[in-house]
């Protein structure tokens, strides 16, 4: 239902707070960045060190996952507790699903990749056919919020395998796979600050690369030594990335209250 009002400025505001999804900042890259290191060491220590299996640890995530799409789903507005707590766990679950898929039941990586590349693009034409949009920024009702986090559930599997691909298969090893899809990030940020690439486009191709960014980089600072890594372990990785993230997502929470406050 479309509402309307003779005052601009009111309406605009009704539809930035029924928005669910946050401004496109720095903050919102940073914490997106965490979530993805988080999502592929906490999966790797709920799947070995507390022996869960990839099974167990997948249905415990996935349950974990529905209980807070439902809260999300069943919020009015952006709350960014709430939103923050879906990506992480949505993290979790995605490198989980490509994690079944490659060890569970012998999925070639590359194949992985182009199923998952191939679900993402339907999810895309899907959307834009009923919406005749991909923009993060009119994320104001139910059906487009589905479409969303349906998107954001495969960029992480495709990003989990592609990162995967690169580090592991293609033996490119995790510094150099961060520092590669780092480098493609900073060239989408060019082509579109610099040569007018659609910042829809631009956005979700910076968003599938972050989770293989974000993957290397929790495997570098996880992984054993003898295995390209610096041997932090998943424990130590995981709970400093876990602080910064409630603290990041803490202060944006600070600032909705002051902000909903000043309106």
């Amino acid at each position: 239902m479309t509402i309307t009002t003779g005052h601009p400025e009111a309406a605009a505001r009704h539809r930035r707070m029924l928005n669910k999804v946050p401004e496109v900042t720095l903050y919102f890259w940073i914490i997106k960045i965490l979530c993805t290191t988080v999502g592929e060491t906490a999966a790797d220590y709920l799947n070995q060190n507390l022996g869960l299996g990839l099974t167990g640890t997948t249905g415990v995530m996935a349950g974990l996952l529905i209980a807070a799409l439902v809260v999300q789903f069943t919020s009015k507005r952006y709350v960014p507790a709430v939103y923050w707590i879906s990506v992480v766990l949505i993290s979790v679950v995605g490198t989980l699903v490509t994690d079944n898929l490659t060890d569970n039941l012998g999925v070639p990586l590359a194949v992985a990749t182009a199923v998952f590349g191939a679900a993402l693009a339907v999810t895309f034409a899907v959307w834009y056919a009923y919406e005749k949009t991909l923009s993060i920024h009119t994320v104001h009702t139910t059906r487009r919020e589905a479409f969303y986090w349906s998107a954001i559930l495969f960029t992480f599997a495709l990003g989990t395998a592609a990162g995967d691909l690169a580090a592991e298969q293609l033996n490119l090893g995790y510094p150099v796979s961060a520092l590669l899809f780092g480098a493609v990030i900073a060239a989408v940020a060019v082509a579109h600050l610099r040569f007018r690439l659609d910042a829809v486009v631009a956005f979700w191709i910076a968003y599938v690369v972050t989770r293989p960014l974000g993957a290397s980089l929790g495997d570098y600072l996880s992984q054993a030594r003898a295995d390209g890594g610096l041997g932090l372990g998943t424990v130590a990785t995981s709970a400093v990335f876990l602080v910064t993230i409630l603290g990041l997502v803490g202060y944006l929470s600070y600032l909705s209250v002051v902000r909903k406050d000043r309106d």
